[in-house]
């Protein structure tokens, strides 16, 4: 499985219905900022990893994002790879998200 999706691949596999668990893995700062998110996601605080990991499934897919898909993604994902998840992040986050026209909702 590829480290990464892409916004458009992430609306096909959606659109599919494929069951997949989507988390938004924003810093705090971020996700409060932010009053969107997408659709069926779940924050969890990265800073708090070590915490919530345990509880994830290890036969779903897994696609979290970010910002902007650069470090705390990267770090999740590896740190979740290397307990055996299905994780991968999208490419650019959530920002790319919304500039590929990707619905976000009230969180």
């Amino acid at each position: 499985m590829n480290r990464t999706i892409s916004p458009d691949e992430l609306k096909q596999l959606l659109e599919n219905r494929k069951t997949i668990l989507l988390l938004d893995v924003r810093r705090r700062i971020d996700y409060d900022t932010d009053g969107q998110k997408i659709p069926g996601a779940a924050w969890l605080d990265p800073e708090r990893l070590t915490q919530w990991s345990t509880a994830l499934p290890l036969d779903r897919e897994i696609v979290i994002y970010c910002a902007r898909g650069g470090s705390v993604s990267k770090s999740v994902v590896d740190q979740l790879k290397a307990k055996g998840v299905k994780a991968r992040f999208i490419e650019g986050g959530i920002e790319a998200w919304k500039q590929t026209g990707g619905e976000t909702v009230p969180k």
